[in-house]
């Protein structure tokens, strides 16, 4: 079994070294990491010399990772292979590639990418300012999602098409590199791709090495906002799953609460918890160490999983 690994998101914007980042999180008791989307250039040669030494293994990177020179802020979603913008979607084909050869040097099975969002208004945000209302299934509230359902199915199937483009460009990059690609599952109702989508992608490009990433949290809101059985959703697209951001939520919306502070049912999740399969702890930047070290003990406790001190994957 796979131990827990921790996202380097937690702590990269407050190190000037790499390797003062990735001795803190040793400090936590965890020898695997997930390189986050805001890892900046100047870290890498320390986090390089890290992994080099065996003090450190990487299990999984988040795209886009380091963060693209000239990029005006670290965000998963600076270009989205499913964007209409076809110049949008040329760049995200070229960062991802080299996320994909980054992931590959510092030995990386993973990485986990956003595929983007439905050019259609957002109205998840007021869907969940209604739900946090106690509005959830009152008229405004239904007709809201009506009308977001319509919208995005009027628009998704060209995206979709869009990023099933973009996937056949990268998949020389993945034989090349043998380092998965994973489409990760947004929160909202205009996020790419839905559940379903998903699944028919996996059904074109698992055997090609493009797998999927479920995030415990972000699934929670979508079954808070009564979009999915959350639950029914991971048994039916856990054979293509290729590990999982764990964190909790507040409801309806407020993720990235490190457990058991939230309303997440982990005890339920533990079968899955158990495949063979990358599990990383991903809590808010500056979220309190104390609530790290608890969750931790938390899922290692409720999920039966190994303690680890070496690269090796020695357990204690």
């Amino acid at each position: 079994m796979i131990p827990l690994s921790l996202s380097t998101r937690w702590n990269a914007g407050r190190h000037q070294s790499g390797q003062a980042l990735i001795e803190e999180i040793l400090e936590l008791g965890l020898g695997i990491v997930e390189l986050g989307y805001d890892l900046r250039a100047e870290l890498i040669p320390g986090v390089k010399a890290m992994v080099a030494s065996g003090a450190v293994r990487v299990d999984s990177v988040h795209n886009f990772c380091p963060v693209p020179i000239g990029a005006p802020r670290p965000h998963p979603e600076l270009y989205t292979p499913a964007s209409p913008d076809r110049r949008e979607r040329e760049f995200a084909v070229t960062h991802i590639s080299r996320t994909l050869r980054f992931a590959a040097e510092v030995g990386a099975r993973v990485v986990v990418c956003h595929s983007g969002n439905v050019d259609i208004p957002k109205l998840s945000f007021e869907l969940t300012r209604l739900a946090a209302r106690g509005e959830q299934f009152s008229a405004p509230y239904e007709n809201l999602k009506l009308k977001a359902q319509l919208a995005r199915d009027k628009k998704a199937p060209r995206q979709i098409g869009y990023l099933t483009e973009s996937l056949q460009q990268l998949l020389p990059v993945i034989q090349e590199t043998g380092v998965r690609l994973a489409l990760e599952n947004l929160p909202t109702w205009e996020a790419i791709p839905t559940e379903l989508e998903a699944e028919k992608l996996m059904k074109q490009f698992y055997a090609a090495g493009v797998s999927l990433w479920w995030d415990i949290g972000h699934a929670q809101i979508r079954e808070n906002l009564g979009f999915i059985n959350a639950s029914r959703w991971l048994q039916r697209l856990e054979p293509y799953i290729a590990g999982m951001h764990i964190h909790d939520v507040l409801p309806p919306g407020q993720d990235h609460v490190m457990p058991p502070r939230g309303k997440v049912d982990f005890p339920a999740l533990a079968k899955i918890a158990g495949m063979d399969m990358v599990r990383v702890l991903e809590p808010a930047p500056n979220t309190e160490t104390a609530h790290i070290v608890q969750a931790i003990a938390y899922l290692r406790e409720t999920w039966n999983l190994p303690d680890v001190n070496t690269t090796s994957g020695e357990t204690t």
